[in-house]
């Protein structure tokens, strides 16, 4: 399946971004330039998330703290996007997915559930399907991290604006930076009384209601408080109850006080809580198998997989994501006399999540995913910091980081009442009819109806504590008036421990094939040598009178039948049973630590920054840049998790391993990343414009596969990306803003000799498009002498077409012993994504504070396929997800 857009809706596009509709990230208030830089010539102040100044200005001139100091992002040396709360508003963006569709190096993905959600800059992002990864790509909000991607899905609050450094940051933030950082920065409290409410309503029945409202309390003490809910139906339709999915159903609540008396000291307290109740996630079927035929045989029922943007799905499970955040943080800045000035960031914040789900993903009763994101991290984090404020060549930043997290995870796959019927036509169908599911039990000695069981299936319980910290600092120096040489540093160290007291009762996956297989050859044998003697081996009699009368005979053929069943009880030629494995759905699990794994890591490293930047004019600004970034070990806490090659072997010749044990990988090895950057930045009159190449590469760069059942955590050696960044704002006249930026990439495996797919070193990374691009303008043009506004804006996202996965796991080849990836490849290949998504607005906004708008997301309906993977227990059948198709709506709001 090949989704596409046609020709004539690209030209649709293509029009309708020539007609000027969007503001790229960058854009703030349509304001003159010279107020613009006569407020950058006011703001002094080092402060970093907690600035009271505004985003003003256009392109260039907007204030940013990317580097923790506030700066022009003219004149910032670093690869940054900026997305401005106006734009947030004008675009109607939700969340960080749906920042994603303006900044082309960003890009946000989901699979199967909510914490299953992605961030990737540059191409290089973690897997969220695996509580036990950390992302390479750093959440954080005002200052404080986010340790993982659910804990930031959710609406956006009070924004101020959003910030996505690109490339590593380690010698800037405390953790996990290695491959960029998305910074949200909210509003300060304000000692002017002032508000916001809004409300919005769309298709699907959509409604969105948000409200702000900041003022003092005190001379010196100002609070605010936001809230929001946001309500929509399901764009898919669950055809075996008529339910819907893909909901939205979420709100939010923040409250802040600041304390400033205009002295030395200056706090900062914000609360935050948010729940996320939604029918998520939707699962398509885009390929059936012969397995598929035996779901339709025991009654379930599968969507049409010729049609699947018709959205309609078959499902017995309501799938269900369950999601609260919460937590509290405090910034204290206090002036060490005139010179240095001191920042600490303390937080504490606590995300549980419930989930159920289908496995099978049939309106079959085959197996749920009955709680299968229960988890909690309860999360500690306290930054200490001091910059210098040197009228001299010479300032400087330092900075301690400490980190403590505890991770709780328990999943589980549970049969249901179909399940046995259904594996009773895999064995007829597998074996050709000479297995059944009664006959399997019958011949391993169990009685009818004991394997395949509902309720029977595997329980996970995995925790994880993580307790690590850090040393930054940065220095600058001035060689001339125009030559800035910038050095950092960060020494991490990183310690992580794992329990592990997880559970198999499936049955049938708990038989040893081999041994099973050993004796049931030995019988066979047996009685094919005692046959010759005219003797029936299944008839006691018989057999008895002629062990009696032959003793040292039977011992003999029963000792050549024992060596012939141990010679080939591994032989699937002659061992039947090995063709079973296939439905040994959920083996039991090596727990850890245990006698040979002590599951624990303890990971040390440093990072580097070296940075020339020279102002080659008044407007143009040039920089070259060196760093690296580092990320700890990860542990795979899923089910799929196994002990590393040597482990295994010795957990074998101890007579330690559980049966039907396999080596694997308990966690990913550290992550080392390196980029070489340079950049222009140039701001004039009209136009601003920045232009970045650079070569960046991540060493042991994590990998997460899903398997089906679960998921293959490893490393590629080296993955590398050659890239070109450029975004330009052209503002010809007062009324219109015209945007561009475009990101190149070229990815490539440098090494990576040991994937799922066999040795891809030296191949394209098929999965990140090569070209992404933004295009667009806002026009806002005064209406009269009151001071009322139109204002046009909107946007043409475009990501060029890739392959959505490399391959898929089972439709992997073993010929001669050897894997043959062949048969993957090609299966996975005709599944490709490209992205051509319209959204724009009309706002009319009366000075007295009223704003009306219409506005629109995705409005050429461009659909494509998100993610692919394996239909689980259903041999070459494959299953997808989807993007969200058209909405639109309209809106309200009141500034006050």
């Amino acid at each position: 399946m090949n989704v596409s857009i046609a020709p004539s809706r690209k030209l649709q596009c293509a029009l309708l971004t020539g007609s000027a509709i969007i503001a790229y990230p960058s854009i703030a208030a349509a304001q003159d330039m010279d107020e613009a830089q006569e407020a950058q010539q006011t703001t002094n102040s080092d402060d970093y998330a907690f600035s009271n100044a505004e985003d003003v200005g256009i392109g260039n001139t907007i204030i940013v703290t990317a580097t923790k100091r506030e700066q022009t992002l003219q004149d910032v040396p670093v690869a940054v996007s900026v997305t401005t709360a106006e734009t947030i508003e004008r675009a109607h963006i939700r969340d960080v997915t749906d920042l994603a569709t303006i900044v082309p190096s960003l890009r946000v993905s989901q699979s199967q559930n909510q914490f299953a959600t992605i961030y990737s800059v540059r191409g290089f992002g973690t897997s969220g399907n695996n509580l036990g990864l950390e992302p390479s790509v750093a959440v954080f909000v005002d200052g404080v991290y986010r340790s993982r991607a659910i804990a930031q899905i959710s609406d956006l609050p009070d924004i101020q604006r959003v910030e996505v450094l690109r490339g590593p940051q380690s010698t800037l933030f405390g953790k996990n930076a290695s491959a960029g950082v998305i910074s949200i920065v909210t509003k300060d409290p304000q000692f002017d009384l002032s508000g916001t409410v809004e409300a919005s309503y769309g298709n699907f029945d959509a409604m969105v209601v948000k409200g702000y409202l900041t003022g003092p309390l005190s001379d010196s003490i100002a609070a605010s408080v936001g809230a929001g809910y946001n309500k929509r139906d399901g764009f898919v339709t669950n055809a075996f109850n008529g339910d819907d999915i893909e909901n939205r159903n979420r709100w939010f609540a923040r409250g802040q006080m600041l304390f400033d008396a205009g002295g030395r000291l200056r706090a900062r307290l914000i609360a935050d809580y948010d729940e996320i109740d939604e029918k998520c996630c939707a699962v398509v079927n885009l390929q059936p198998s012969a397995a598929t035929g035996a779901i339709q045989l025991v009654g379930g029922q599968v969507n049409d997989f010729r049609e699947p943007f018709e959205d309609v799905v078959y499902t017995d499970v309501v799938p269900f994501n369950k999601v609260r955040n919460w937590g509290i943080s405090g910034q204290v800045d206090y002036e060490l006399g005139e010179s240095f000035n001191l920042t600490s960031i303390t937080a504490y914040r606590d995300t549980k999540v419930q989930a159920d789900q289908d496995v099978d993903f049939t309106s079959a009763a085959l197996a749920t995913g009955a709680n299968v994101g229960r988890a909690r991290l309860k999360t500690f984090t306290q930054e200490l910091r001091v910059a210098s404020d040197f009228d001299g060549p010479l300032n400087f930043l330092v900075g301690a980081y400490y980190f403590d997290e505890n991770v709780q995870t328990n999943d589980q796959i549970v049969y249901g009442a179909d399940f046995y019927n259904y594996v009773n036509l895999l064995l007829l169908g597998l074996t050709d009819g000479a297995f059944s599911a009664p006959g399997v039990e019958t011949l391993l000695g169990a009685p009818v109806g004991t394997f395949w069981q509902p309720g029977q299936g595997f329980f996970n319980d995995m925790r994880q504590k993580n307790e690590a910290y850090s040393f930054f600092g940065t220095l600058d120096f001035e060689v001339t008036d125009r030559l800035t040489l910038t050095l950092g540093a960060n020494y991490t160290h990183d310690a992580k421990d794992i329990v592990t007291n997880s559970v198999s009762t499936d049955l049938f996956s708990n038989v040893d094939l081999v041994a099973g297989g050993n004796a049931l050859i030995y019988q066979q044998a047996l009685a094919s040598e005692l046959a010759d003697f005219g003797v029936d081996a299944t008839d006691p009699g018989q057999l008895a009178a002629f062990i009696a009368g032959n003793m040292e005979v039977f011992n003999l053929i029963s000792s050549g039948a024992q060596a012939f069943a141990d010679a080939n009880d591994t032989n699937p030629d002659v061992n039947a049973l090995l063709g079973l494995q296939s439905l040994q759905f959920l083996p039991p699990f090596q727990n850890c630590p245990n006698a040979v794994e002590d599951c624990r890591t303890r990971d040390s490293d440093w990072s580097w920054t070296a940075r020339l930047s020279y102002d080659l004019t008044d407007t143009l600004n040039a920089y070259v840049s060196w760093a690296t970034g580092f990320k700890a070990s990860s542990f795979n806490l899923s089910r799929a998790a196994r002990p590393a090659p040597a482990d295994f072997v010795q957990l074998v010749s101890q007579d330690l391993a559980v049966t039907n044990l396999r080596p694997g990988s308990r966690f990913a090895a550290p992550e080392n990343s390196e980029v070489f950057e340079a950049g222009l930045k140039g701001n004039w009159d009209y136009v601003s414009a920045n232009l970045t190449v650079f070569k960046q590469s991540i060493k042991n760069f994590q990998t997460n596969t899903f398997t089906g059942t679960g998921f293959l955590l490893g490393n590629a050696e080296k993955q590398t990306t050659f890239g070109i960044e450029f975004d330009g704002t052209v503002n010809p006249v007062e009324q219109l803003t015209i945007n561009v930026a475009m990101t190149y990439l070229d990815p490539e495996y440098a090494s990576y000799t040991n994937s799922p797919f066999g040795d891809l070193s030296g191949r394209q990374v098929v999965t990140i498009s090569k070209l992404s691009a933004v295009f667009g303008a806002q026009w806002d043009q005064e209406l009269n002498a009151a001071g009322d506004r139109l204002i046009l804006r909107g946007d043409f996202s475009y990501q060029s077409p890739i392959q959505v996965e490399p391959g898929l796991p089972a439709f992997i080849d073993v010929i001669d012993g050897e894997r043959d990836f062949s048969r993957s490849e090609a299966a996975a290949r005709q599944f490709r994504r490209e992205v051509n998504q319209v959204n724009a607005s009309l706002t009319y906004a009366l000075n007295m504070g009223l704003e009306v708008s219409i506005w629109g997301r995705n409005l050429l309906d461009d659909r494509d396929i998100t993610g692919i993977f394996d239909s689980v227990a259903q041999d070459e059948s494959i299953s997808g997800y989807l993007n969200q198709p058209r909405t639109y709506g309209v809106a309200a709001r009141f500034r006050f």
